[in-house]
């Protein structure tokens, strides 16, 4: 069997191996991310097509656009063992995790109030004056302000 380096691969076995659709493959070229070779009307894949597929894919898993995706492929290569490359991919994804670690602690945030918002519904009550009060305490509500 050959070497994975040396070997050939079609659309239908590419796109089978990563579990994504022909047409994806195809609009990953369109947009100049991987460019397989042509025979005739047929697409041939290389390793170096079926690399920057997986990096394609797991950037895009992580919340990158293709258009990153593209600027972090191009810097393959520049001629610098990929340093440039590294540095630039490693940048992007502390970025990336700084900013998914503030839309988590946003999400807790929004978590924690809607919480509170049904405990609050869920122990108020109406006096027999009319105003809502605490069904245990029966203590009067104070007046909603946002903090």
């Amino acid at each position: 069997m050959p070497n994975t380096v040396d070997r050939c691969f079609s659309i239908t076995e590419l796109s089978d191996d990563f579990g994504v659709t022909p047409r994806t493959l195809r609009h990953y070229e369109d947009q100049g991310l991987i460019s397989p070779e042509r025979q005739g009307q047929s697409r041939i894949y290389r390793a170096q097509d079926r690399t920057r597929l997986a990096w394609i894919l797991r950037g895009k898993r992580v919340g990158f656009s293709l258009l990153e995706i593209g600027e972090m492929l191009d810097l393959y290569d520049l001629g610098d063992e990929r340093e440039t490359q590294r540095a630039v991919t490693v940048n992007r994804c502390m970025d990336r995790i700084t900013a998914l670690e503030n839309q988590r602690d946003d999400i807790n945030a929004t978590i924690d109030e809607l919480k509170e918002f049904c405990d609050l519904i869920n122990n108020v009550t109406k006096s027999k004056n009319g105003n809502w009060v605490h069904r245990e305490t029966g203590e009067t509500l104070k007046p909603y302000s946002p903090s």
